[in-house]
């Protein structure tokens, strides 16, 4: 599955538009992270369990919207983007979208 942020593909024809497509997952901070998040902030840095915590989100949300392009019968997805919003506090919704497409052989 080819994957672009861009809305078409140099040297490539796009032979039909499927429609959008996403993926999505719901992650909750724990209590663990939290605290260790809490001290760290006190001396800055990187919050490390979090960027693993939103970094296994993308994945997942990816790996979600490329199912659902592959069952629409689609061997790309253009215009791709990542969003993340707030649900609860400690919990955010990764979401991966784009719009999937059937190039021309």
């Amino acid at each position: 599955m080819l994957i672009v942020s861009t809305p078409n593909l140099e040297n490539q024809k796009i032979k039909e538009y499927l429609g959008i497509v996403t993926g999505s997952t719901v992650r909750a901070r724990n209590v663990g992270s939290d605290i260790l998040a809490n001290l760290k902030n006190l001396v800055g840095g990187e919050l490390i369990s979090y960027s693993r915590l939103l970094e296994g989100a993308r994945e997942e949300a990816l790996s979600r919207m490329i199912e659902t392009a592959t069952s629409m019968g689609a061997n790309a997805v253009v215009n791709f983007r990542f969003q993340t919003s707030t649900i609860t506090p400690g919990a955010s919704e990764v979401i991966a979208y784009g719009t999937a497409v059937k190039l021309e052989d």
